[in-house]
């Protein structure tokens, strides 16, 4: 059996600007979270954030580097070319399916910061499904008009599709990738959060109401109007997933702060 080979244990903390080194932690704290609420696929999947300050530059994981393990100083931090800028004492590379995806979302939608695809049991289920995501609860109504579709075309290698994930995107907040899984952006990391939560919670939902082979009840087109009014951009008075993330972060650092290393 070859030797198992330990991950960084060097802080890149005064390499990087402190900007980017709040998001790198944040960036971190996703990962552990995902790992958390079991909406990881083993070494598979990826997260991405803009670097502060600028258009051409994300943070993302080495491929290799498992979710319940991330710090903020083994992730990279490329450019939407594929150089990599900032490299940790990792032997682990870029996951290239993973690079495809989110250059091209944050070269093409620069009102956001944060990308996160996931490959879980109930997206996966969903995304087989031809109606796709049903608004059949107040969970899944916070994507009424806020979710779009991208046909499958093998896995995220060729760079050529980066202009047909964008097209398919748009200007929406989530996308279901058929016969492949989800992917949620935000206008910061605690927003792409509370999306993809709140996506992966509405398709288990559905898969469960599937199961039970009953008469659907479907919500009235006046509560739908007034949800997507309720969840457009802010909920209580906050931006989304705001108050969800402080709480989110507490329970790190109580549990296991080294994702802060």
């Amino acid at each position: 059996m070859n030797q198992i080979r330990s991950l960084t244990s060097r802080n890149i903390r005064a390499q990087v600007s402190d900007a980017e080194w709040e998001a790198r932690v944040n960036l971190a704290a996703f990962y552990r979270l995902l790992a958390r609420y079991g909406m990881t696929d083993l070494a598979g999947t990826h997260i991405s954030a803009r670097v502060p300050g600028t258009e051409d530059q994300f943070l993302i994981n080495g491929y290799g580097v498992y979710f319940d393990e991330m710090t903020a100083s083994s992730l990279y931090t490329v450019d939407v070319a594929g150089k990599v800028l900032v490299q940790p004492d990792l032997h682990y590379l870029v996951n290239e399916a993973g690079f495809t995806i989110h250059s091209a979302i944050h070269m093409a939608r620069h009102d956001i910061d944060c990308v996160v695809h996931t490959h879980t049991r109930a997206g996966m289920a969903v995304s087989c499904m031809k109606e796709g995501l049903m608004m059949l609860n107040q969970t899944a109504l916070r994507f009424d008009g806020e979710v779009a579709y991208h046909d499958f075309e093998g896995p995220a290698v060729d760079h050529d599709e980066r202009g047909r994930l964008v097209e398919s995107l748009g200007t929406k907040t989530a996308l279901i990738l058929r016969n492949h899984g989800l992917l949620c952006v935000g206008r910061n990391i605690p927003e792409a959060f509370m999306n993809i939560y709140a996506l992966e919670q509405s398709c288990k939902v559905q898969v469960d109401i599937m199961n039970c082979r009953t008469e659907l009840h479907w919500p009235s087109e006046a509560s739908r109007v007034r949800s997507r009014q309720v969840y457009k951009g802010f909920f209580n008075g906050k931006p989304v997933g705001e108050t969800e993330w402080e709480g989110q972060l507490r329970w790190l650092d109580r549990t296991d702060p080294s994702y802060r290393d």
